[in-house]
């Protein structure tokens, strides 16, 4: 199984440390695909705003038929995010 190096949340600071935060903000805890990205926190912080641009965005698809189809494409592709 391969290993990626983290930050643990209790050891993060600065602009990590603010990430980390707001995700235990909006989800209730760091999930391990933000925490995968804690060594680059300006990728991190790019990545989640791409995901809420995507997601919640205006776009011609509502957020249920976007989730639904995240869902899809991730079961497809044998992904369980």
């Amino acid at each position: 199984m391969p290993w990626i190096e983290q930050i643990p949340v209790k050891k993060a600071s600065g602009l990590l440390k603010q990430l980390f935060d707001e995700a235990i903000e909006r989800a209730g805890r760091v999930w391990n695909i933000v925490r995968i990205m804690s060594l680059n926190p300006p990728v991190m912080q790019h990545s989640m705003a791409f995901y809420a641009t995507i997601m919640k965005g205006k776009s011609p698809l509502s957020r249920v038929q976007r989730e639904l189809l995240a869902a899809v494409v991730s079961a497809e592709v044998k992904c369980h995010y």
